[in-house]
């Protein structure tokens, strides 16, 4: 027969584990980065005449069944306004957003430009993926 004596001297603690800041801030971000959306954009061009584009910082991503907007967060190939870039005649132009994540619960959205001006880009009904990467054309 074996007796096992314990004394309180005997009893494991954990230990406090101390984070540094800096890691838990870098941790945050990484985080934020992942559940960002990308939009990859694609516009032709007529044949007949170069076009001026830019986007406007009013630009969101809308929950299709809640009052959520994903902000931009940066565009790519893109100027934000005021400035402009001129795309040649008869050539798709790409450029890319990233916005801000969109709700777990969200399956549907609308990439929409809200500007007191018509011709807003404007991409409808988006079905969500896994990956929250897209490609829409205009």
């Amino acid at each position: 027969m074996f007796i096992l004596h314990s004394s309180m001297s005997d009893v494991l603690t954990k230990p406090k584990i101390k984070i540094e800041e800096d890691l838990k801030k870098q941790i945050l971000e990484q985080e934020q980065l992942e559940q960002q959306v990308i939009v990859h954009c694609n516009i032709r061009t007529p044949q007949q005449s170069p076009i001026g584009v830019r986007i406007w910082p009013t630009t969101f991503l809308l929950d299709h069944t809640s009052d959520h907007k994903s902000t931009l967060l940066h565009n790519e190939n893109i100027p934000l306004m005021p400035d402009w870039k001129m795309v040649p005649p008869g050539v798709t132009f790409r450029f890319t957003l990233i916005f801000s994540s969109l709700p777990k619960t969200c399956n549907k959205f609308h990439l929409v430009e809200l500007i007191p001006q018509s011709g807003g880009f404007e991409a409808l009904n988006i079905t969500r993926n896994d990956r929250d990467v897209y490609e829409v054309d205009f």
